[in-house]
């Protein structure tokens, strides 16, 4: 049976339905208003409850703003809302404000509600810190200055040398590299001097110097920081990076705080500094400093693991072994995810071991071990190196074509792995054909292109190289090693040599202080006939990388400029970098020396 509702009731209840829709909605804005309110907006009575403040002309003109919020009109509802704030002194109400008038795409009404906040609050560090990246994201670093100072000032005196070291990330994507330095030089005028902050200071002004392309600042800054305090870590890591950088230089003043006897043990300097000369390759200068480091502090895993990658070079490398299974020790005693993550590396490190005293059955056990799926590739890719070490370059190419493509870089990955095993095994023209698919399905990426044109010149197809490193510099105009090769490889076969220099010195004024392109300039002059400026060249590029290659070139133009004895010395240094260098090789043959 159904029942049926007397038809004089049916208006009423009509009636009820939006009533009870605009209820809801209402209670509903209340919930949200009410969150939009600070704990200061409360006052504790006697029993400890905390009693709102939120009066009915408060709660009204809050659901109001949220009501205009809600129904498209930011512009209503910041005003409202930012109001109430300003009446209230209530920090939430001021955040609330500013959310509005980011959603509504008004920086600028934003930056009014973050400054205001920041007025009527002054003890707000959150205020000065809405305020900071309002400018930043307007592009506006030129007026940071005075809240980047109050947010430095109003740090916990524990907090402050963090805050002021994460001042260059801060400012990362600012376009206008210049004014956000001379801003931060403002706001941080009073640590300058002070020992305690000053260090940090000129660190970060440094940064911001070598954001702006100011190394010669950056240096000097970071010697400016190691005066106030030898021992502080930033500005010797500062330097670490200007090295990096090609600022030679500044590797005395990591030394200085190396060499400080109040620097403490657990100083992140030395491994920075194990890193940057293994990325140097200067073998021997890092595993001088490991040595050291592994003996001092025999429980820290990262160094064990740098110095078995240096010892894995050695012949014969066992000490690798010892170092490498240390290494895994501490990692799995410590149970850092970051440590074990390094174990991969220690595994194929630990392959390679294995490899070189022809166990390549151990070097499988080894790989067998990597458990973690995004550094399966890795360990297939070493497989395949194996099999083509012992002569099955087509299993090889094989296994590592029939690997799984899990993410859309293996696909590249594996081209790029099956071209160097081909490039090892010397068979460039196969080489050639790899690339030539992989910049077929990658065409935006221009690596691929070089690494073509470099395998083109191997397997004696001089025009296509030619060509191909043209079409990488229209490409890409501002890409110096393509200069560089295409100068070098015409200066190489003697010929074009006023267009090989032209393209030389066009990659020397992109990258000033590549050793590699110093190298293709004194060459090119060499070949020119001019001795005396292409020893000076080549003298100052192996200074700055002793290299085998330029130890090949530096030796030549020594032995034909009547120094045989110098030139002996440069070439046996190269033999110690690279044994197996082809240049330097075919050098010597051509002297018939045997330094």
């Amino acid at each position: 049976m159904t029942t049926q509702c007397h038809p004089g009731l049916q208006p009423h209840l009509s009636r009820t339905r939006p009533l009870l829709r605009l209820s809801t909605l209402m209670l509903a804005l209340a919930a949200a208003v009410a969150p939009a309110l600070s704990q200061e907006a409360t006052t504790p009575t006697a029993d400890g409850v905390r009693n709102s403040r939120l009066d009915a002309p408060l709660f009204y003109q809050l659901l109001l703003g949220e009501l205009n919020a809600r129904n498209g009109d930011p512009g209503a509802a910041y005003s409202l809302i930012l109001d109430a704030a300003r009446r209230e002194r209530d920090a939430g109400l001021y955040r609330r404000a500013v959310e509005i008038a980011l959603q509504g795409r008004s920086g600028d009404s934003a930056l009014v509600a973050a400054r205001a906040w920041a007025q009527a609050m002054p003890e707000s560090g959150e205020a000065d810190r809405f305020v900071l990246q309002i400018l930043l994201a307007l592009n506006r670093p030129g007026e940071t200055a005075p809240t980047l100072r109050a947010i430095v000032e109003r740090a916990p005196a524990t907090e402050r040398v963090d805050t002021i070291n994460a001042i260059p990330q801060t400012f990362a994507r600012v376009t206008d590299k210049a004014a956000a330095l001379q801003e931060v030089r403002k706001a941080l005028a009073s640590h300058l001097s002070r020992a305690d902050t000053g260090p940090a200071a000129w660190t970060t002004v440094g940064r911001m110097e070598l954001a702006a392309n100011l190394t010669g600042d950056a240096l000097k800054s970071a010697a400016q920081g190691l005066q106030l305090d030898p021992a502080s870590p930033y500005p010797a890591l500062l330097a670490i990076e200007l090295v990096e950088r090609g600022q030679g230089e500044a590797e005395v003043l990591v030394r200085r705080h190396l060499a400080d006897a109040r620097t403490p043990a657990d100083s992140p300097v030395p491994l920075a500094y194990a890193r940057l000369l293994l990325d140097l390759q200067r073998s021997a200068d890092a595993r001088t400093l490991l040595d050291k480091l592994t003996r001092e502090q025999p429980d820290l895993a990262e160094p064990w693991l740098l110095l078995g990658t240096v010892q894995a070079q050695d012949n014969p490398p066992q000490a690798a072994e010892a170092s490498l299974q240390r290494y895994l020790s501490l990692a799995r005693a410590s149970g850092d995810e970051r440590l074990l993550r390094g174990a991969t590396q220690a595994y194929l490190l630990l392959a390679q071991v294995a490899e070189k005293r022809g166990d390549f059955q151990g070097a499988t056990a080894w790989l067998d071990r990597i458990e973690n799926g995004n550094d399966i590739m890795a360990a297939q890719m070493r497989r395949a190196s194996l099999l083509a070490r012992q002569g099955r370059l087509d299993e090889a190419r094989a296994l590592l074509r029939a690997h799984p493509e899990r993410r859309p870089e293996d696909a590249r990955v594996k081209l790029v792995a099956e071209a160097q095993l081909l490039r090892d095994a010397k068979a460039w023209q196969q080489a050639y054909e790899v690339y030539a698919q992989a910049v077929a399905r990658f065409p935006e990426e221009t690596d691929l292109l070089y690494d073509q044109a470099m395998v083109a010149e191997k397997a004696g197809r001089l025009d296509d190289m030619e060509r191909l490193l043209r079409e990488l510099i229209a490409k890409r105009p501002d890409n110096h090693h393509a200069y560089n090769a295409l100068g070098y490889a015409l200066a190489d076969r003697n010929i074009r040599l006023a267009e090989a220099k032209a393209l030389i010195e066009k990659a020397v004024a992109m990258a000033p202080d590549d050793a590699y392109i110093q190298d293709s300039l004194g060459w090119v002059e060499f070949r020119l006939g001019n001795l005396p400026r292409a020893r000076e060249i080549l003298q100052a590029a192996y200074r700055k990388k002793p290299d085998a290659e330029i130890a090949a070139h530096l030796g030549e133009v020594l032995w034909l400029s009547g120094q045989k004895e110098e030139a002996l010395r440069v070439w046996r240094e190269g033999l110690l970098q690279g044994s197996d260098n082809e240049t330097l090789q075919s050098t010597l043959q051509r002297f018939q020396v045997k330094p």
